[in-house]
């Protein structure tokens, strides 16, 4: 079996391989064009996986050694919401935090639902079994956005900064949201609790109200309690160190007293973001601490793809696999844009401008890291929808990217051509 480190060695050295070659060949936002790279690296796994028996095998004995669910989710999860929360401006977010949140909870929430119902309705009209628990478990971990590229794209043709706000923020909090959703489904197809293997609803009330509050309760606390520190201090050095120490010692601290260490995570960057970058930091600390956490930032996520392609590469192929991930990529925007016109259309309601396109919102909430780390979470057992699962998340990621993150800009540029606002009416 290949040593932990040198297989790390070998996922890092790709890493930075594929940012030379987004930055000097595809001329892509290194985050996206490591991410295309990994994803077309991971393809060529699979292909060569099935026809060369030896890659295989490598493959099966590297992934047996891998525990997903202890690295991906106790683990990589960590940084990649503690970078996240980091990038948003903390004040900025406050003037948006009505439609942030709306969107982050309620959206994130509906389609869940939406996409568990149409996914699972799709494959049996195809003749696919599958549960609720794993057809709600795949609306959980897909229903997050990660607008990677989307945001300075959304600045090059001069996008309101409501709206980039409202996109990076919704992509933050609902990774929380999202995460705290399909950690109850987890733990509920893993004990079998409620019916059919669903939590009841006073399960969800109780996650909600305890871990989900509780971890945000800890992970403001200890961001609080790192300013403070940070105050003291006049070295970039230490004071990197201590939103390191913030991003892993809080995660852990959080699952070891069961509250939600992804909202723990997330409180805790937007503290720092909001306080300690503001107040406490000088413009050289700034420029090192959002350096440092862009690079973790992208590191974690080629590591991500690149496992996704391993553990894909021991599939067995089947007809099965594609058609689940083809039906994935409607049913995944249809519940997107379900679930944002109706926040949407709601808020407009209730206030008298409400800066969010809809169509924008909703080709614009692309899937990429976080989608991938709760796919390579799942339980070994049922293999088989494990599988179908796992595919359907790469085949809508693979489209999310290609598809929505390099279309986005000429959509922007028409939607001003007809001079359409980015506003949304309400009614």
């Amino acid at each position: 079996m290949m040593p932990s480190f040198a297989l790390l060695s070998a996922l890092v050295t790709l890493g930075a391989l594929f940012s030379y070659a987004s930055h000097r060949v595809l001329r892509l936002p290194t985050s996206i064009g490591t991410m295309l790279l990994s994803l077309a690296t991971a393809c060529v796994l699979i292909v060569g996986g099935h026809t060369i028996p030896a890659l295989q095998s490598g493959a099966h004995i590297l992934v047996s050694g891998i525990d997903f669910n202890q690295a991906v989710l106790h683990g990589m999860l960590a940084f990649l919401l503690f970078a996240g929360a980091l990038q948003l401006d903390l004040k900025q977010l406050e003037r948006e935090m009505a439609p942030v949140l709306s969107l982050s909870v309620v959206g994130t929430a509906l389609s869940t639902i939406l996409v568990g119902f149409l996914f699972r309705t799709g494959l049996h009209l195809v003749g696919i079994p599958i549960s609720w628990k794993e057809a709600l478990l795949f609306g959980a971990l897909i229903s997050p956005t990660d607008p990677i590229a989307v945001l300075d794209m959304l600045q090059r043709v001069g996008a309101p900064a409501e709206l980039r706000i409202q996109l990076a923020g919704e992509s933050l909090f609902n990774d929380g949201v999202g995460a705290v959703i399909f950690v109850a489904l987890l733990g509920a197809a893993t004990t079998g609790a409620g019916q059919h293997g669903l939590p009841s609803p006073a399960t969800f009330g109780v996650l909600l109200l305890v871990e989900a509050g509780g971890g945000i309760v800890l992970g403001a606390t200890l961001g609080y309690l790192t300013y403070r520190l940070i105050r003291e201090v006049d070295s970039y050095r230490v004071e990197v160190m201590l939103t390191l120490a913030l991003a892993m010692g809080g995660y852990v601290l959080a699952d070891k007293l069961h509250l939600s260490a992804p909202l723990e995570a997330v409180a805790a960057g937007l503290m720092v973001s909001g306080t300690a970058r503001r107040f406490a930091m000088s413009p050289a600390t700034r420029d090192h601490l959002e350096k440092f956490w862009e690079l973790i930032d992208d590191i974690m996520n080629v590591v991500l793809f690149l496992l996704l392609g391993l553990q894909l590469l021991v599939l067995p192929l089947g007809f099965s696999l594609l058609i689940a991930g083809l039906i994935a990529i409607p049913v995944v925007l249809v519940a997107r844009f379900a679930s944002v016109a109706t926040v949407v259309r709601t808020l407009a309601l209730f206030r008298r401008k409400v800066t969010g396109n809809v169509t924008v919102l909703t080709w614009g909430g692309l899937r990429g890291g976080l989608a991938v780390a709760l796919a390579l979470s799942l339980p070994q057992e049922p293999a088989g929808e494990r599988n179908l699962l796992l595919a359907a998340t790469y085949i809508t990621v693979i489209f999310s990217l290609l598809v929505q993150g390099l279309t986005i800009s000429p959509l922007l540029h028409r939607l001003q051509r007809r001079q359409a606002p980015f506003g949304v009416q309400g009614g």
